[in-house]
């Protein structure tokens, strides 16, 4: 492409200030869209790492996991038609501790799990509870910005009864709170019943459907679905999802404005290399080799700040540099500038070799 490459050989001021915008554009998109990942992971990650296909909830809750329970016939009735590898209640309540020894209140969301189960967590410091365990939990690693360490005591405000704290899991959070789990022998001291908000489910579609039309008075979600039902998740993910697509719609924008109006700085000279045999498709091929690369230039660089920052941020805020999800942002943003562009693109079909020869003497 020698006439785009003489283009920004000739005028690299203009180019860099183009480039400059474009970085700034796809940096603010890629760290948005980073910060969307973080806090749906920071939202919902103990539904995500869940091994897992489909949740049965209590028909008429929403999809909500918290606005669910079950009765025990209902439980014992899905139950029957998968096997107990396969199937495991989940209690869910949100709470609040207080440190043992300290007046500090902290939100957390405690989980009533069978630790055999196919949703018991992966635990990555200390040691794991068992079923038989007493007055011990596990917790998510971010108790430990609140002072927890393991082998300290808290106590639930609401029952009023303490625990052990023996270890901490992995990626474990709901409702941006952390979640503390124990074993069904201890849910059911503070629930004082058997009661469980939901069954995972961890089966094929045909199962699904038999359960769903054998067993009344249930709903049956995937994974997927359920996470929407997490309080705020589906009202945060999407005011981020309108940021990030006007910003995409911006970009489009400036894109094609900027090479627009120096498209139409070029007429004459476009005009004239139409009147000596230029094709239009060669013309058209530079512009387009143009937007490319500046576009990817620009999401190098911007990748690379990105990474930057969530070495440096992460650890204060809930940011994710996802691979899968900066190689999609960046091949839509780079879709989204060559969209951008085809407003020059039809400005140069319409470009009258002699009409524009004559402006130009």
């Amino acid at each position: 492409m020698f006439l785009a490459i003489r283009e920004f050989k000739h005028a690299k001021l203009r180019f860099l200030l183009i480039s400059l915008i474009m970085i700034l554009i796809s940096l603010l998109v890629l760290f948005v869209s980073g910060l969307a990942k973080g806090l749906s992971f920071d939202n919902a990650s103990s539904i995500e790492s869940m091994n897992t296909d489909y949740l049965v909830l209590q028909k008429g809750s929403n999809q909500q996991i918290n606005h669910s329970m079950l009765l025990e016939n209902q439980i014992n009735d899905v139950q029957q038609y998968v096997t107990d590898k396969n199937n495991a209640t989940l209690g869910v309540q949100m709470t609040t501790f207080i440190k043992n020894g300290t007046s500090k209140k902290i939100d957390s969301t405690l989980f009533g799990i069978n630790t055999d189960g196919i949703i018991s967590p992966e635990v990555i410091e200390g040691k794991m509870i068992d079923n038989s365990t007493t007055d011990e939990v596990v917790g998510d690693p971010s108790l430990k910005d609140e002072g927890v360490k393991i082998g300290d005591k808290i106590v639930d405000q609401m029952s009023g009864k303490e625990f052990t704290i023996i270890g901490f899991t992995k990626h474990q959070s709901y409702s941006h709170t952390p979640v503390i789990h124990m074993n069904n022998k201890e849910w059911s001291m503070i629930k004082r019943s058997p009661s469980y908000n939901v069954i995972a489910l961890k089966t094929d579609s045909s199962t699904i459907n038999k359960i769903k039309k054998n067993v009344s008075g249930i709903e049956v979600i995937s994974k997927k679905q359920s996470l929407k039902g997490v309080p705020g998740f589906k009202e945060e993910q999407g005011s981020l999802l309108m940021m990030i697509t006007f910003l995409f719609f911006i970009g489009a924008v400036v894109l094609a404005v900027f090479f627009y109006v120096l498209t139409i700085q070029k007429i004459n000279q476009f005009g004239v290399l139409k009147a000596i045999g230029s094709k239009t498709s060669y013309l058209a091929k530079n512009i387009i080799f143009q937007v490319v690369t500046l576009t990817s230039v620009s999401l190098f660089i911007s990748i690379s700040i990105t990474f930057g920052f969530s070495k440096i941020i992460s650890t204060k805020l809930p940011f994710v540099f996802d691979l899968k999800l900066v190689l999609g942002s960046s091949i839509l943003f780079l879709l989204v500038a060559l969209v951008g562009s085809l407003l020059s693109l039809t400005r140069i079909l319409k470009i009258d070799p002699v009409e524009a020869i004559g402006r130009a003497f």
